[in-house]
């Protein structure tokens, strides 16, 4: 099946795909009002230094260490577990959130992450993370009794951004439901055009067995006239003879010989009439030529 005869089909069922078309429309729509939008605010906070590391040229970004790398992991790992979530959440963070070391960086970079449908919590949500974790990075090192001028500290190095809408999974959503809907409607339209077809050739057969069955058959009807019989041939025959009898009787001699000619003749020799002649078969053997005929042999010289 080519493309020009889908057309067809599609035109001719366009009442099977329509309405497809309609119910594929409203799942759209439907999937666009249901579907919320999330929102996605982004911060990125750096480990730096301790003061009494930096205190040798006064530049703590001078000063980043592969520790603050380690330490920048732990806290991250720190912060995804269940204890802070449950934590983060009595402080009023119920949205989604992530922190991980970012993509790409060349230092003990955090990118704290807050996902949610309402874009003014989960910029709210990103603050409270944000202040969340420096404070458990305070509390891991004094659970190690560092000194105050020794412990690794914390700044901000992008501020938590306005939620940006993420349209990405409910598009998504929405090319499923259309391409479901789609699909289903062509299925629909090409199963009408099916069921039709086979309608149309079960309808044809049966138009065809009614005409076989009800067409006159060839020949003669039945008011038509037919020869006459067997019967008919012998009430002839009888009757010619009487007449000729009657005929011959006046005259005073024979039937003559064309009306012996025309007396019908029996078909089988059971049948014959006495005083008629019966009709022989001839039969016709064959006649070799001459030049095949073989010559008779002659008697052995010393037979007498």
């Amino acid at each position: 099946m080519d493309l020009a005869e889908i057309f067809r089909v599609m035109c001719r069922r366009w009442y099977v795909l329509l309405p497809g078309l309609l119910l594929t429309a409203g799942l759209v729509v439907g999937a666009w009002l249901l579907v919320p939008v999330s929102y996605e605010s982004q911060s990125t906070v750096a480990m730096l230094n301790s003061r009494k590391g930096a205190a040798a040229d006064g530049n703590p970004f001078l000063s980043m260490e592969p520790s603050l790398t380690g330490m920048a992991d732990s806290l991250a790992r720190n912060i995804n577990s269940d204890a802070a979530k449950a934590e983060l959440k009595t402080r009023g963070l119920d949205e989604t959130y992530e922190a991980k070391i970012a993509d790409n960086a060349q230092g003990p970079l955090l990118w704290l992450t807050v996902k949610g449908e309402d874009s003014a919590e989960v910029l709210k949500g990103n603050k409270t993370l944000m202040a969340f974790t420096a404070e458990r990075l305070k509390d891991l090192q004094a659970d190690q009794s560092v000194a105050p001028e020794a412990m690794i500290r914390i700044t901000t190095i992008v501020p938590p951004q306005d939620p940006q809408a993420q349209l990405k999974s409910k598009i998504q959503y929405l090319v499923m439901a259309a391409g479901l809907g789609l699909v289903l409607s062509l299925v629909a339209t090409f199963f009408a055009e099916a069921r039709r077809r086979a309608a149309d050739r079960a309808g044809a057969a049966a138009e065809a067995a009614r005409t076989a069955v009800t067409e006159p058959e060839t020949g003669p009807g039945p008011g038509a006239e037919t020869g006459p019989g067997p019967g008919a041939v012998r009430a002839g025959g009888r009757h010619r003879q009487d007449r000729d009898g009657a005929g011959s009787d006046r005259a005073g001699q024979e039937p003559a010989a064309d009306d012996e000619a025309a007396r019908p003749q029996p078909e089988h020799a059971d049948h014959a009439v006495p005083g008629q002649p019966v009709d022989q078969p001839t039969v016709q053997l064959p006649v070799l030529p001459v030049a095949e005929r073989r010559p008779s042999k002659r008697p052995p010289s010393w037979a007498k």
